[in-house]
């Protein structure tokens, strides 16, 4: 028997994912009522359309997104966002910087590494967009060291804001290792041994877009 946990927000007309980025606006292209006169009596569809920033919702970061000469969404191979390992690191809550000793002990390599902070209870609520937690540079060099594959967060950001030199993406993108932010029900899956999967649309030259991402457990 295999279970499955959704690790995506939902995406909704208006809604805010980060501070300062516009919400996505969902609405009609072809409005079911307007369809009834293309097709047979009784027969109608609705076709929608999105206008949306990247970023939105629960998304992953290609290298293009920190690099012009890195692989795009389209580029990632699937080996690196589908059918991983997991590997959980559940840091005590009362420090924002989740240092290196958080992961030392833990068998990152070959695996998707999913860092559980808490933070996701917040979705929707201003107090997600301040004082978030997040990865240190030397937690990055870690993964990045020990072969992780993919590293995901359920926070606003794998970076501290505060920080412009933005050392986690920096590192972890620049050695093709994709980033999965505003990610959510990290607490429902096992430290290891569950099966992740996040794989985006296959689009060139974008360097982040949505994904939902889910976690494969035997039970």
């Amino acid at each position: 028997m295999k279970k499955l946990v959704d690790l995506s927000h939902s995406v909704e007309n208006g809604m805010t994912t980060y501070p300062g980025v516009s919400p996505p606006i969902i609405c009609d292209y072809l409005s079911r009522e307007a369809s009834k006169s293309l097709y047979a009596d009784g027969v109608s569809f609705c076709i929608h359309q999105i206008s949306m920033p990247a970023n939105t919702g629960t998304y992953i970061d290609s290298p293009f997104h920190r690099y012009a000469d890195g692989n795009d969404i389209a580029q990632i191979p699937l080996r690196s966002v589908a059918n991983l390992e997991i590997v959980t690191c559940r840091p005590p809550q009362k420090h924002r910087a989740i240092g290196v000793e958080n992961f030392e002990g833990l068998d990152v390599t070959g695996k998707a590494v999913l860092v559980e902070t808490g933070w996701s209870r917040h979705w929707g609520t201003e107090k997600y967009n301040h004082g978030h937690p997040f990865l240190t540079f030397e937690a990055a060099i870690y993964l990045k060291e020990n072969k992780a594959v993919l590293v995901g967060i359920d926070s606003l950001n794998i970076d501290d804001t505060d920080d412009p030199n933005r050392p986690v993406h920096s590192i972890l993108l620049g050695s093709d290792i994709p980033i999965v932010e505003h990610m959510c029900n990290l607490s429902e899956i096992p430290d290891t041994g569950a099966i992740f999967h996040a794989a985006p649309v296959k689009i060139h030259e974008f360097g982040t877009f949505p994904v939902r991402a889910y976690a494969v457990i035997e039970v």
